[in-house]
């Protein structure tokens, strides 16, 4: 019988674009016949935010230091504010007739399969219960209500995945996609909540199926191949290091009353792709006891950034093209951006794990930086394996002493990254693009559910990516298309010790005129 180690490997290589061929994807699409990116149940109470847009004193560079930040009050305002922050809608997009969303929280090919949950307890300003977060209408709709109550404040954020919506374009692969969106709206909570002064913690122990329970996707409320696989929990820390009552919250999910049926998304679902749910089953996550990593926080660079954190989170945009003639990015925004993703920054605080993903980075046009290839490992045990795992070629020199950036290869590489990334101009026209390789077999063999991880952890990286390229005055944009093997080819990999799980690249966009930018909630004018 095969095992659930060998279901996510398999998947994985199966999933793999190659040069001589892409993963299995829908054969067509029909652009009038997208999923809907916003779910909603009927039957519901809805609950309706306070009007979204609000902005927050702290400034960007200020989230470097968010024990220094003052704590907003927990209330349904505020609350509101951090669903809108780490999930809500950015701006609406139009061309002539066609009308689309754009959000906080990035989403590969903008088909948004997370979804978000509020649970609240304890607070005098929302019944106790479960809520689904309408990013659309910046509402609620109250799922559960809990009979009973606990006797502490809670408040949690969970996160899942509906992902027949990536599946819909994106075929067998759409399964890391929706892993790399998780990672993004993970990172996107972190920066929403340090702008309101509130820690976040991840309930890293909790096991699928709990998950499962407490947000009611186990649940017959959805429509046939629409249903929701559960992410993650997070904790907003109103008693920080308090141990939370996981039973007493499962039973007051299981005496509570349930209410609503998930309207159907309205896409014909033309494709079939069971080899998403056999990967979804042997990549579920059990309860595990799971010790805290975390490294002493460091600063190296500080940020140059005066803008607001508000402002830097609701102006984020994934590039569509790049200046490909951009003037040298300058060398302290570029650093500013590697020191960023280390472990030991703020924005990797709420990261229960030892950090597993390390970057390979195409440097193009970097003010005092010859073209060539570099490395990022992401901890210091790792320089001398990537070393080893790497081609002899390399000369894995550092080339500063505050940031583990190591020179491997000097010379133009601007079509080796966009051959690699499917030959897309945007990881050549950028000032940098790079590769994040996953310490891979080792910590798949450890326990299947990791490879969701690892995905999670790039996410989260991707996420930073965004922001600080927000700040820097230029953009980015993740790429989860690249042929894979040939990126292992390239720096030498021979075997699934390491694997490239996402791409990434920044440099200078090229806005497209013909394209109008709207208010976010503009549609909302009524609401107070």
């Amino acid at each position: 019988m095969i095992t659930q180690t060998e279901t996510v490997l398999n998947y994985h290589n199966r999933t793999k674009h190659r040069l001589e061929r892409y993963a299995k994807g829908p054969e067509s699409i029909d652009w009038e016949d997208q999923p809907d990116q916003f779910r909603r149940f009927s039957g519901c109470e809805i609950v309706s935010l306070p009007k979204p847009g609000a902005e927050l004193e702290p400034s960007f560079a200020g989230l470097d230091n968010p024990e220094f930040i003052p704590a907003k009050p927990f209330n349904l305002a505020n609350t509101g504010l951090l669903l809108e922050l780490a999930f809500g809608l950015s701006a609406w997009k139009q061309f002539g007739p066609s009308r689309w969303a754009l959000r906080c929280n990035p989403s590969s090919g903008n088909l948004h399969p997370t979804e978000a949950y509020l649970i609240s307890a304890g607070n005098d300003f929302i019944k106790s219960g479960v809520y689904h977060y309408v990013s659309h209408d910046h509402s609620l709709e109250q799922r559960c209500r809990f009979s009973d109550n606990l006797q502490d404040s809670l408040i949690l954020i969970g996160l899942s995945s509906v992902h027949w919506r990536e599946a819909w374009k994106y075929g067998e692969r759409a399964y890391r996609y929706c892993q790399h969106d998780t990672g993004h709206a993970l990172g996107a909570l972190r920066y929403a909540a340090a702008a309101l002064g509130w820690p976040v913690e991840l309930l890293a122990e909790w096991s699928d199926d709990n998950i499962a329970r407490l947000l009611g996707l186990d649940r017959d409320d959805f429509k046939k191949q629409e249903h929701e696989f559960p992410d993650i929990i997070c904790r907003i820390n109103t008693h920080a290091n308090k141990p939370l009552d996981i039973k007493a919250l499962l039973e007051c999910v299981q005496s509570g009353i349930w209410s609503g049926k998930a309207d159907s998304l309205r896409a014909y679902h033309m494709y079939k792709w069971p080899v998403i749910d056999e990967v979804s089953i042997a990549a579920s996550k059990p309860e595990t006891d799971e010790p805290e990593w975390r490294k002493a926080r460091q600063q190296v660079f500080k940020s140059s950034c005066t803008k607001t954190a508000t402002e830097i989170i609701r102006q984020r945009r994934s590039a569509q093209q790049f200046d490909g003639k951009m003037p040298p990015m300058p060398q302290a925004d570029f650093y500013r951006m590697l020191a960023a993703v280390l472990p030991v920054t703020a924005a990797f605080e709420l990261w229960r794990w030892p950090p597993k993903i390390h970057l390979f980075i195409f440097v193009h046009r970097v003010e005092g930086l010859i073209p060539g290839l570099y490395a990022l490992p992401r901890h210091d045990d790792a320089v001398e394996k990537l070393q080893a795992a790497t081609l002899a070629d390399f000369d894995w020199q550092q080339i500063s002493e505050a940031l583990p950036l190591y020179h491997l290869y000097s010379g133009d590489c601007k079509q080796i990254a966009k051959t690699l990334s499917c030959h897309q101009p945007i990881a050549s026209d950028s000032a940098f693009s790079l590769g994040m390789v996953a310490e891979f077999g080792d910590t798949i063999a450890t326990a299947p559910w990791h490879y969701r991880r690892l995905f999670w952890e790039c996410g989260l990286i991707g996420q930073v990516l965004y922001l600080e390229a927000e700040a820097a005055d230029i953009r980015g944009t993740g790429i989860g298309c690249y042929f894979d093997d040939s990126v292992h080819e390239i720096l030498g990999f021979k075997d699934e010790q390491f694997q490239s799980l996402y791409h990434f690249t920044v440099g200078m966009p090229l806005e497209d005129k013909r394209l109008e930018t709207l208010p976010a909630y503009e549609h909302l004018k009524n609401i107070v």
